[in-house]
């Protein structure tokens, strides 16, 4: 059938010459069309095709599958006839291996390329598709199928009865050299067959002939960093304690740390016996409190007790654990503990679990309900018992100066030996940031509490505490540096991991374990679904997206104009621009988040009909976007806030530059004007007239007593006598007023000839002296100066306006939180989990909103998210918002002990691109005591890299990727999947030298074909792109050869700033945002790719594999030394 001019005949085997007769070159006949065509077998279907000459990338009819002609009949290059365009399925570089795809979609992606001589060719069981297989390869995936293969020895005669049927291709030798190493006996490789069958499969019986050419699939190498669920993670339990009771959830932990046994418990527990009659605590908590107690007693080199820490997953149990710990230290008589955490509402789940635990006896004061005296004072009386104070009461301090960490410190006493427990210790984590920034206060003051109290036993307790090798700096008692060890200091163990890499980190997660200062646990997501939902851009949101693009590129090039017409410093001007970034991102982000609306309204509705309740997750709320605009317009508005919208106002109204206000700067200068005419005029009267001017004013005057008391005849003299002589001011003589020249503008009054130089001309009323024409000059100058900056100022004025009045007629979306707890029901359906004080909700007639506080009047704000969450438990609201700043260690589980417990379902709106946020968000739905495990939703705009991280948590997370130490495949914080690493910054530098045309592409970019001038478009788009997002700079238009050409230069700090990168990205409009996205994803797969096959690639701790593994030998026992743990290991 025909498919247009590039079209594929799908014929049956015609009788065709041994080889075809290539097209002639320059020659005065041409060949028929029936000796031009090619005859290919297809690698999906196996009929044979007929491509039509100069054709080198094709689609098969017949099963859809893109392919490409062998290599051996590809055009010459260096041949006389014109070349076809090369295909863009062959890049210069080898193609990286993708992520690997279901099998309905691999039938559509799969490339198909000429037989390699230097792997096997075997046929798949499933498809039949021949394959390029590498030498020694055992376990494969068909890229057509997705059905996994495996290399079946015992059918090895049969493949080769079946291959001894045919010949391979004439034009395509198999060199000897290429064969595999096979066993003795064996001439030929061995046949596929599917792992889940042992039934094998031969190639087709009747084979192609010798000029039939054939059509192959590369297989890649599996070369991803992940394991199955089965290699990553293993059941645990503890391997020297039998205490307790199961878990009451699969608990699993990675295994790289179950390799590694800890050590011998000794440690008796005291509430042993009253915990086997309640049986409140399973076999992992008893283990914990077991170590943790062994540990503490032991004190590091330093002198410090030794601390613990507990880096068990979310939802496993670690407030019961830490409850436990509080009731065995108070039965070993210490009747003090401080219990930090990071919200005042968890004071209540402390309560309760202290109470589950048996410790009903021992009180919980919060730290935040006192004064800031001695606790232990007659007025306050807390002698003993659990503090509770949060990280920020931890910092706090009052008007004295008196601080929460003083009072703290006070109440413990310096010989304090009884518990200091960080809950949720992942805030503090700041304590060593990155360069050029400043350690936090939180961080500060935890590192402050431990050095002050030397004998305190702390625990360090978090999912996410050690995420990235920096946060562990505030772990200062874990004795991993300092005396007694191989490291001086933090910044050199620092330095050791970050050099050792992934492996590094890998092994200081076992060797805690191995020396029992560390356990990780994480319950198993057996029985969670995972699902990326895509929320694409709808139409109007799309013309919305682009039309927001475009005016920030806009307000970029109206500030750099203003910037330059107000004179602004140095330092105003980078302010100015810091916020403009920052609000760029900030409005982006805002942005995706909308467009999700509609798909997590659709999506919360759907579950509800199949009665089960929702949890929707995001990290803001824009509370003070919401609060701008109350104040500006009232509590009664017409519709919702928009964020977006708001963030913009404020931006340009704050920060839009300005030159000087002319008034100021003209009545500076009046007044300077006006003392110099007072100057001049002080010497306007001769001698008799400032005689005559004195009387005047002594007869207005009620004080007698002048200076100068003229006499009394001179009041009956005639004025007309004083007026015809004055004196000349040069040269002090008096003379008729007609002789000297009087000054218009100071009223000075001189002879002619006594002016230097002399006055030669007539003598007139509106004469000037020299110095008030250089005046009236000077006048003239500063009136135009100051025309022209107050003509600047109202042009500026203006423009700023006009700029306000685009904003406010953008089409812009509303605030998300609002506009679905609206579409939802309102508050009464919608449960509300935030940090939020006040919120807009629509008015009964529907014709407006109104802005009140969230907290009705017999619930206190403080108590409003523990109200919230327990309507949600209750089953009173089946549909719950949660934020970051609000849900922080709220459990939202099914709870066998709560009476909702219809299934969750987690649907991200706001997916964090930190790994620890994500993982705590997750832990709120998925904790021990479960009915049934939640159902995660997450979603994701067709937006630059949303769709791929989110893929790649989803697929984390289904292989129980829960952040844990110890194995990289668990973690930590989705490293491997890190685009800000040193294989992303050289990735970026390769994007960025291609699209100023400084190097050439590796990769074809996307939707261009190898034709220079496709590509050549693209590159500038993308210049224009980076441009208005502030990436190139100095950008100019050339001319002569290259008119019209855009140039100009990335500085080297944004060459490999890969944040920089994605943030700036979201500021472009949708279609070339994703192709640049592609562009650097493609070349990022690249680089890996060549990093893999140069063995450069850190992959860390790698499991080896064998199907059969024999003992050769007894095991011997060996010591070894890890230099950057200063560890010795027997092995």
């Amino acid at each position: 059938r025909e498919r247009g001019p590039n079209s594929i005949r799908h014929t049956p085997v015609p009788p065709v010459p041994s080889k075809p007769s290539p097209p002639m070159a320059g020659g005065s006949s041409s060949p028929s069309p029936a000796s031009a065509l090619i005859q290919v077998r297809c690698a999906g279907c196996r009929g044979v095709l007929a491509v039509a000459p100069g054709m080198t990338e094709f689609i098969c009819p017949k099963c859809q599958m893109a392919q490409r002609l062998p290599p051996q009949l590809m055009p010459n290059p260096s041949s006389s006839t014109p070349s076809p365009p090369k295909s863009s399925a062959a890049p210069a570089l080898p193609a990286p291996p993708q992520h690997r795809k279901r099998a309905s979609q691999a039938a559509q992606t799969s490339q198909a390329h000429g037989v390699d001589p230097t792997k096997i060719q075997l046929p798949c069981v499933r498809c039949q598709a021949v394959l390029n297989v590498p030498h020694g390869l055992a376990n494969f995936r068909c890229p057509q199928c997705g059905v996994d293969l495996a290399v079946d020895l015992s059918k090895l005669q049969n493949f080769l009865t079946a291959a001894s049927n045919g010949a391979p291709p004439a034009s395509v030798p198999v060199p000897p050299t290429f064969l595999p190493v096979l066993p003795p006996g064996m001439l030929q490789p061995p046949q596929l067959v599917a792992v889940t069958t042992t039934v094998p499969i031969g190639l087709p019986a009747t084979e192609p002939p010798e000029e039939i050419n054939e059509v192959a699939i590369d297989v890649e190498r599996d070369e991803d960093e992940g394991g199955t669920v089965g290699e990553t993670f293993t059941d645990y339990r503890p391997p020297k304690l039998s205490l307790g009771l199961p878990h009451p959830d699969p608990v699993v932990e990675t295994s790289s740390l179950s390799a590694v046994q800890p050590p011998e418990p000794t440690y008796e527990l005291n509430i042993m016996d009253e915990l086997d009659q309640t049986k409140t605590l399973s076999c992992l908590q008893i283990e914990t409190i077991v170590y943790a107690c062994q540990r503490h007693l032991h004190h590091l080199p330093t002198g410090d007790r030794a601390g613990f820490f507990v880096g068990d997953g979310a939802g496993v149990g670690k407030g019961r654990t830490i409850a436990g710990l509080i009731w065995e230290n108070w039965q070993q008589g210490r009747h003090k503990a401080v219990w930090v955490s990071v919200g005042s509402d968890l004071k209540y789940d402390a309560r309760r679990d202290l109470d589950d635990v048996g410790a009903k006896c021992v009180q919980v004061h919060p730290l935040n309900k006192l004064p800031y005296s001695k606790l232990d004072s007659k007025a306050i009386g807390i002698k003993n018992g659990v503090i509770f104070v949060t990280y920020s009461s931890l910092i706090a301090s009052s008007e004295r100066g008196r601080s929460r960490l003083q009072q703290l410190v006070q109440w413990c006493g310096h010989e304090f030996d009884g518990l200091i427990v960080f809950d949720e210790c992942h805030k503090a984590k700041n304590l060593i940031p990155d360069a050029g920034s400043q350690p936090t206060r939180t961080g500060k003051a935890v590192l402050e509490i431990q050095e002050k109290l030397p004998e305190a036993r702390v625990v360090y307790c978090s999912a996410t505490g050690a995420s990235e090798p920096r946060n562990l700096g505030y772990m200062v008692r874990l004795g991993l540096w300092g005396d007694g060890t191989s490291f001086q200091d933090f910044p050199q163990f620092l330095g050791a991991l970050e050099k050792g890499g992934v492996g590094a980190l890998e092994l200081v997660a076992m060797d805690m374990k191995a020396r029992g200062m560390y356990v990780c646990r994480t319950l198993s997501y057996k029985g969670a679904d995972f699902d990326t939902v895509e929320a694409p851009l709808e139409e109007r949101m799309t013309n919305m997206y682009g039309k927001a693009a475009e005016f920030w590129a806009d307000l970029r090039l109206e500030l750099l104009s203003a910037g330059e017409i107000s004179g602004e410093e140095k330092g105003v001007s980078n302010q100015i621009w810091r916020l403009y970034w920052s609000s760029h991102q900030r409005f982006f982000r805002h942005m995706c988040m909308s467009a999700k609306v509609p798909a997590v309204v659709k999506l919360a509705k759907e579950a509800l009909a199949e009665n089960k309740c929702v949890v929707i997750g995001l990290q803001s709320t824009g509370e003070a976007r919401t609060e701008e605009a109350v104040t500006k317009y009232g509590v009664e508005m017409e519709d919702f806030v928009s964020g977006p919208r708001e963030l913009l106002l404020k931006l340009v109204e704050e920060n839009y530059p300005l030159p000087p206000k002319p008034d100021t700067f003209q009545q500076g200068e009046e007044k300077v004007t006006e003392i110099q005419r007072k100057r001049h005029s002080a010497q306007d009267v001769s001698f008799k007239g400032r005689v005559r001017k004195v009387a005047k004013m002594e007869d207005v005057s009620d004080d007698d007593s002048g200076d100068y008391s003229p006499s009394e005849s001179s009041d009956h003299e005639s004025s007309e006598s004083d007026e015809e002589f004055h004196m000349c001011q040069i040269c002090n003589s008096e003379e008729e007023k007609s002789l000297l020249l009087n000054c218009s503008g100071c009223s000075l009054r001189v002879h002619p000839s006594c002016l230097t130089p002399p006055w030669t001309g007539m003598l007139t009323d509106d004469w000037s002296c020299y110095s008030c024409k250089k005046i009236e000059g000077q006048e003239m100058e500063h009136d135009a100066n100051v025309a022209d900056f107050s003509k600047r100022y109202d042009s500026a004025v203006e423009r700023k306006l006009k700029i306000l009045d685009v904003i406010r007629s953008l089409d812009l979306p509303n605030n998300p939180l609002d506009d679905i707890i609206d579409q939802l029901g309102g508050p009464d359906k919608v449960a509300e989990i935030t940090g939020r004080r006040g919120m807009l909700i629509r008015t009964s007639d529907g014709k407006g909103v109104i802005y009140q506080a969230r907290n009705a009047k017999e619930v206190s704000m403080e108590m409003i998210n523990m109200h919230e969450k327990q309507q949600f438990m209750d089953d009173k609201k089946l549909i719950a918002i949660i934020s970051e700043a609000g849900s922080a260690g709220v459990s939202l589980h099914a709870d066998r002990r709560a009476k909702n417990q219809r299934r969750r379902v987690h649907v991200t709106l706001e997916l964090p691109w930190s790994a620890d946020r994500a993982i705590q968000q997750f832990g709120r739905t998925h904790r021990s005591n479960q009915t049934s495990a939640p159902q995660y939703r997450l979603l994701f705009t067709n937006l630059g890299g949303e769709k791929r991280f989110a893929s790649i948590v989803a697929k984390r997370l289904e292989s129980l990727g829960a952040l844990t130490q110890g194995d990289r495949r668990a973690g930590p914080s989705l490293s491997a999947f890190n685009y800000d690493s040193t294989y992303g910054k050289k990735a970026l530098t390769m994007v960025y030298r291609g699209i100023m045309e400084q190097d050439s592409f590796p990769v074809v970019p996307p939707r261009c074909s190898d034709n220079q001038a496709s590509i050549e478009e693209f590159i500038t788009e993308a210049k224009v792109a980076l441009v208005s997002v502030g990436i190139i700079r100095d950008a100019t238009v050339c001319n002569g050869k290259v008119a019209g050409k855009l140039s100009g230069r990335i500085v080297d700090a944004d060459m490999h700033d890969v944040a920089r990168f994605l943030n700036r990205l979201l500021g472009l409009a949708p279609d070339i945002q994703n192709r640049l996205f592609d562009l650097f994803i493609s070349i990022l797969d690249v680089v890996l790719h060549n990093a893999r096959r140069e063995g450069q690639l850190d992959s860390g701790i790698v499991d080896i594999k064998g199907k059969n593994i024999e003992l050769k030998e007894p095991p011997k026992v060996m010591l070894l030394f890890y230099p950057f743990l200063g560890s010795f290991y027997f092995c």
